[in-house]
């Protein structure tokens, strides 16, 4: 793992397809917040492509902003990566397994924003426990009958 990186991973029992569908569809992104900062989605596509630009209304220690984000990585049911105006990255990666499910990969990846400020602040150790949360409920609603 990169220096200024966080990722973590987890096995869903669903097909990449499904999960994916998921994570492309910025409306649905509220449901998968592990972080408690989402309200919810304000603009965009209905459903994410490369160059697709979105916002989202965010509440952060009791503050509200919004922030837009644009697709900067997409391949059909594998890897979809945004970036907001600060060059952080976050990225899922899809890989369906042999012996059924699929291995989702979460990174957040600050490596071209300011990394001294989010290093001292302690947002990598907050941005694990976010991951970890968010990709719980991603496995909750894609094993949904």
């Amino acid at each position: 793992m990169a220096e200024h990186m966080v990722a973590r991973s987890i096995v869903i029992d669903a097909p990449a397809k499904r999960i994916f569908d998921l994570i492309a569809s910025p409306g649905k992104h509220p449901l998968l917040d592990g972080s408690g900062t989402l309200l919810k989605a304000v603009s965009g596509p209905e459903r994410l492509e490369l160059g697709s630009e979105f916002g989202m209304d965010m509440r952060m220690m009791g503050l509200p902003y919004r922030m837009t984000n644009r697709v900067v990585e997409f391949e059909e049911n594998r890897v979809i990566a945004w970036k907001h105006v600060g060059s952080h990255r976050w990225r899922y990666e899809l890989a369906e397994l042999d012996g059924g499910g699929t291995r989702v990969t979460q990174t957040f990846d600050y490596t071209w924003g300011h990394t001294f400020f989010y290093m001292m602040s302690g947002a990598p150790a907050r941005n694990a426990r976010s991951i970890e949360g968010s990709l719980e409920l991603l496995k909750r609603e894609a094993e949904r009958d």
